[in-house]
């Protein structure tokens, strides 16, 4: 029983050194496909990006403007 036990840990210790050494070829990179994919997914954060500045501009300055406004003189004091 002792020498079976003996066995079976040196096989595991074995392999598990075998297997986490790997070997396999190295894949080649991002295929075209996925690269399209990326670019697609940018594409659609920049085109929102531009909208969201130009809303975020609007409300600043409708905010900082808020107290500033001008009465025609037609609709006031005649």
């Amino acid at each position: 029983m002792r020498t079976i036990s003996a066995l079976l840990t040196s096989l595991i210790l074995t392999a598990s050194h075998a297997l986490a050494a790997g070997g396999a070829p190295e894949g080649e990179g991002l295929g075209l496909l996925a690269i399209f994919f990326i670019g697609f997914g940018v594409m659609i954060v920049l085109f929102q990006f531009i909208p969201g500045i130009m809303l975020l501009a609007g409300m600043l300055k409708g905010l900082f403007s808020l107290g500033r406004k001008e009465t025609n003189g037609a609709a006031g004091n005649e």
